[in-house]
């Protein structure tokens, strides 16, 4: 005859196992089974209560996300640039104003032969924003680098797009605060010097307006070809820090496609003596268009409106990945 140890109900469940004994008709039937018991839980009620106060309008959002990483450069409380980006944006701003620095030199001395070679020119202008080296090998793509390496990417590596999809930012808001905020910077060294060397020959030469109406449509032109690189600039870059996660491939990776495509393009120019290979080279077909435009020398034998035509296709491909990548990205950490 057996008999079975229980529990009263209404002892209380500690969440550790019981012990039932089982007594068979000998002592050496006697064995202990430990049993789990079902632990139980506490239920919380979840209720999501929508916003009711007044948001932002949406330029004031989209602002917002600029100036955090505009002023970051500046200020404090905003996106936190690295010392070295810092100090490699100064040293290019400065090194950008050499040929302001020696035309103003050059007209305060009264040196006409050597203001000649440093003043306001059709060919000096191209050379400003366009001229290969040092600028478009060493001042402009290490700052393009420099700018686009964790702009996307740490947001999809950190999961801090949730902070901006989880509010209502629409995803083409998010690209385009972020491709406008890394073009002005671009744009504050690039045009910005081009101004200060614009107008500082009109102050230093005392310039009247018969100078002023016949350089002021080259120096439009000009403007345009800054424009032109610093929007190929920024597509390419973003483009590949949307297929990254960390900030050093996309810097590393436009420095190498910059200067790798025009490194390939002139060694093929080199042995078979054609420059067509150069279309694949953004800087190249940027500069090609702007030669054309400005009306300087053309170092190109095949014609621009060839390089007009990879300069769309090599911006429409890179906004084109950009897109699919942003449109990819969720609201939690990948």
């Amino acid at each position: 005859m057996s008999e079975e140890a229980t529990i009263d109900a209404s002892t209380p469940v500690t969440g550790q196992s019981r012990m039932d004994a089982a007594w068979g008709s000998e002592s050496s039937d006697q064995a202990s089974v430990a049993q789990p018991v079902a632990q139980t839980g506490q239920v919380f009620e979840q209720v999501y209560v929508p916003w009711e106060g007044t948001l932002n309008p949406r330029w004031m959002r989209n602002w917002a996300i600029f100036r955090h990483h505009v002023l970051g450069i500046v200020r404090k409380g905003h996106r936190p640039w690295g010392v070295p980006t810092k100090l490699v944006l100064i040293f290019v701003l400065i090194a950008s104003m050499t040929d302001v620095a020696l035309t103003l030199l050059f007209a305060v001395i009264g040196e006409a032969g050597l203001y000649e070679l440093w003043g306001v020119g059709r060919n000096n202008l191209y050379g400003h924003i366009l001229g290969f080296f040092p600028r478009n090998m060493l001042y402009y793509p290490l700052v393009a680098a420099l700018l686009v390496g964790g702009v996307i990417s740490e947001d999809r590596s950190n999961g801090t797009s949730a902070l901006y999809f989880s509010r209502p930012i629409n995803r083409f808001d998010y690209v385009g605060m972020k491709y406008l905020a890394v073009a002005t910077i671009q744009a504050f060294i690039i045009i910005g010097t081009l101004f200060l060397y614009y107008f500082v020959d009109i102050l230093a030469m005392g310039r009247g307006w018969a100078w002023i109406l016949d350089t002021f449509p080259m120096f439009l032109t000009t403007v345009f070809c800054a424009l032109l690189l610093v929007v190929t600039y920024t597509s390419i870059g973003l483009a590949l820090s949307s297929v990254s996660r960390g900030k050093f491939f996309p810097g590393i990776a436009l420095l190498a496609l910059l200067l790798g495509t025009k490194t390939l393009a002139a060694i093929v120019e080199g042995l078979f003596d054609r420059s067509i290979l150069y279309l694949i080279s953004p800087y190249d077909s940027v500069a090609h268009v702007g030669q054309a435009l400005i009306g300087t020398n053309v170092v190109y034998d095949h014609p621009w409106i060839w390089s007009l035509a990879s300069v769309i296709a090599i911006n429409a491909i890179a906004l084109y990945v950009l897109s699919v990548r942003v449109s990819s990205m969720e609201v939690t950490r990948e």
